[in-house]
């Protein structure tokens, strides 16, 4: 008599695809194009200019789901706020991961032949890699770049095969125990900064913090201290290029996102010495309906703008991130990018 499997029960990263995917496609125009995020002072200055209300109800969904640190889910909220930013920024929206829809990596390459190929079979192509899973050595759920030394997981990334990686931003995010687990979070994030930079020296690398701003009420010297840090590795030749800490405010009768010193990334399998399973990442399928009444009642989160050294905040991260593209890049590539900052 054959047992009858129990249907599996979707992860948190497939819970919380449909409800980012939403407030991504919330941000853009009534014309599904991106507002410039540029913005030209009376002084003739350049400043940028981020989308904090896209990100305040990204950081709303971890809190919904009650997803802990090592789901991925929180710190993957940064990951697709940042990757939302870059193409708002003008950069070519499917070299920017993770994408904006399922799969959330996949070259370029396949982007362009899916444009080339007739209709009946592209359609059958895109049916294929939007299958559950991804396709082994075509799409995946995370990137791992090959630093100097190892490989190292990266969570926002743009590439092509004809460039390489342009541009890489490592996040990490802490909403308790900050004395504990701190300083493994920064050690380790400085280590990966130096294999990469060795590797990939013009390339843009960066590393944006998320941070619950209770720290600076209940650990005031870690608070400090982090910050002090976060300043100094963005001003290394070596390291980073741009550091920035991403405040965050939510009511005390929310309990914090659980966090046990770990975070989501499989290091064994980021350096390829273990094969990495199929990720099951792939959004649930939900009646839009659903996700408006979802969304309505999202936890009220607010960025601490107060607090945020002006050196460490995600506008001067950005800013410093996407001049460091255009500054390395012929001017006949990115010509988007180039078009809305000159048109500020």
């Amino acid at each position: 008599m054959a047992v009858e499997k129990k249907p599996k029960k979707p992860s948190a990263k497939a819970l919380a695809w449909p409800l980012f995917d939403r407030i991504v496609a919330d941000g853009l125009s009534e014309w599904g194009t991106y507002f410039n995020p540029w913005v030209r002072e009376s002084d003739g200055s350049l400043r940028y200019q981020p989308d904090y209300e896209t990100l305040q109800r990204l950081l709303g969904v971890p809190l919904h789901l009650k997803a802990e640190t090592t789901t991925g889910v929180p710190a993957l909220a940064l990951d697709v706020w940042l990757a939302y930013e870059l193409r708002r920024a003008g950069f070519a929206p499917d070299s920017v991961w993770p994408r904006a829809t399922h799969p959330r990596i996949m070259p370029a390459t396949i982007t362009a032949l899916l444009e080339a190929l007739p209709k009946g079979q592209a359609a059958e192509l895109r049916e294929r890699l939007a299958k559950e899973g991804n396709v082994r050595g075509v799409t995946q759920s995370s990137a791992s770049i090959l630093g100097k030394n190892y490989s190292k997981q990266v969570d926002v990334i743009m590439a092509d095969w004809s460039t390489g990686p342009e541009l890489m931003i490592s996040t990490k995010r802490m909403d308790s125990s900050y004395g504990k687990n701190a300083p493994n979070r920064v050690e380790e994030s400085y280590g990966d900064a130096k294999n990469l930079r060795l590797r990939h020296p013009l390339s843009a690398l960066g590393f944006a913090f998320g941070l619950r701003n209770d720290v600076f009420e209940k650990e005031p010297l870690t608070a400090e201290w982090l910050l002090d840090l976060l300043g100094k590795l963005g001003r290394e030749d070596d390291a980073y290029h741009a550091t920035c800490v991403i405040l965050m405010e939510y009511g005390q009768d929310i309990p914090p996102v659980p966090d046990a010193g770990g975070d989501d990334e499989d290091r064994a399998v980021a350096a390829g010495i273990d094969s990495a399973s199929v990720d099951e990442d792939e959004p649930v399928e939900v009646p839009e309906s659903e996700i408006d009444r979802t969304l309505a009642q999202l936890p009220w989160v607010r960025i601490d703008h107060t607090r945020t050294p002006a050196n460490l905040s995600p506008a001067t991260f950005l800013a410093i991130m996407v001049n460091h593209v255009l500054e390395t890049t012929p001017v006949n590539m990115h010509v988007e990018a180039r078009r809305l900052r000159h048109g500020a």
